[in-house]
């Protein structure tokens, strides 16, 4: 739709308040508010989901492998065979030989449950996600039968230091004349780390693979075989693979079947979060067709001078269909600006508003996470943009349709 020079004029002009149009302009101005928010909300909203679901997956893959090779009966007796089968397989990347058990974490008094995993040094050390976030001590003296690796969060509830020694306590116990007693044996921590996932770093402690052999009265044998591929959404098709290769009396679990309910939940609520703040767009644009139609009503006697001096009704429709239009489209650019500076600067606002406050915002402990993400994809900020100016221009096309039908002779009789 091309407008002239003077339908520009004409339409900008309308855009001004005057006296009488006070009332009008207040309503123009908050549907402006309300695209602009609801634009800004959306986009917001989106990335950080976006960001909360890429932060998980990534530390959830990160710690966990895509796939767990286990056996049909019990524990994997000859798990180097099977894991030397897996790794010779197309698309993967490494397989992990490990022990995983839960135990009681105590240290003078004050105890925690805990999940012990038990690995070779060179394959804690071929994790990056563990390798990259150490937070005190050194990786490399972790080795032998002696030593022990801990979540940051599980040291300061327990009040551990390097070098300390930390309690583990096995609810498997050891038969004897007095009755089954549990398992309880102490190691020297020699690193911390931070993965800034709260349930990791407050839960998850790692021995070398015979230590943990030995504590869990496992010899020669592990629990199962962590597998990482190349791309962590081929499981599916790897499976075949790997179970042919590993031999009978195994089985894979891959991280799908694992988190498929949790992800599942987050995609729901993502939808439902959309739905819900499009409404605000929604609600705004009702705002434009209320405002636009008492602007009309309003320039009935304008409207029949320009009729009466030569202007058409296209021309008419034209004017206050790019008065409408104006609000709809200044409002999602508004929108648009706002959403990706805050989107940008997401993390710095959570931790002013937390100081200003002096309340935790987004608790690690309820999040999960101990950063707020944001991650911005393009793809839905142009569907959100798209959206928001098509239902701008759909709520103008009635009022201007209603303003280039206006009689003239009509509007000047009831002046």
């Amino acid at each position: 739709m091309i407008f002239s020079a003077f339908e520009r004029m004409l339409a900008f002009r309308y855009l001004r308040s005057r006296r009488q149009e006070g009332f009008i302009s207040v309503i123009a101005g908050f549907s402006f508010l309300g695209i602009a928010l609801g634009v800004a909300t959306l986009i917001i909203v989106m990335s950080v989901m976006n960001g909360f679901r890429q932060e998980l997956l990534g530390r959830i893959l990160g710690l966990n492998g895509h796939m767990t090779v286990l056996s049909t009966q019990g524990n994997l007796r000859d798990f180097d065979r099977v894991a030397d089968a897996v790794r010779r397989i197309p698309g993967v990347v490494t397989a992990t030989p490990q022990i995983e058990g839960q135990v009681m974490a105590s240290n003078q008094g004050r105890a925690s449950g805990a999940i012990v995993r038990g690995v070779r040094p060179d394959d804690l050390k071929a994790r990056k996600l563990i390798a990259e976030k150490i937070e005190a001590g050194f990786l490399n003296q972790f080795g032998g039968e002696d030593t022990v690796v801990i979540g940051y969060r599980l040291a300061q509830k327990l009040g551990l230091l390097i070098g300390d020694r930390l309690t583990l306590i096995s609810p498997q116990g050891v038969p004897s004349p007095m009755g089954t007693l549990p398992r309880i044996r102490s190691y020297k921590i020699v690193a911390v780390f931070n993965v800034g996932m709260f349930e990791y770093d407050s839960s998850h402690v790692f021995l070398p693979l015979e230590a943990a052999q030995l504590f869990f009265q496992m010899p020669d044998a592990a629990t199962g075989i962590e597998v990482f591929a190349t791309d962590a959404d081929q499981v599916r098709r790897l499976r075949q693979d790997i179970l042919a290769a590993a031999g009978p009396g195994v089985r894979v679990y891959d991280w799908q079947q694992a988190n498929s309910s949790f992800f599942n939940a987050l995609q729901v609520e993502r939808n439902v979060m959309f739905l819900i703040l499009t409404l605000i767009i929604v609600v705004a644009a009702f705002n434009i067709i209320s405002s636009m139609i008492m602007l009309v009503k309003d320039k009935g006697r304008d409207i029949a001078i320009l009729r009466t001096m030569g202007a058409t009704r296209g021309m008419v429709l034209r004017i206050f269909f790019l008065t409408g239009a104006s609000i709809g489209i200044v409002g999602t650019l508004a929108g648009f600006g706002l959403g990706l500076a805050f989107c940008q600067n997401i993390e710095s606002i959570r931790q002013a508003l937390q100081a200003l406050t002096g309340t935790p915002l987004f608790s690690p402990e309820v999040y999960f996470l101990s950063r707020l993400p944001a991650i911005i994809d393009w793809r839905e900020v142009s569907q959100v943009l798209g959206m928001g100016l098509a239902l701008s221009f759909f709520a103008t096309i009635y009022p201007a349709w209603r303003a280039a039908r206006l009689d003239p002779v009509e509007a000047l009789r009831y002046e």
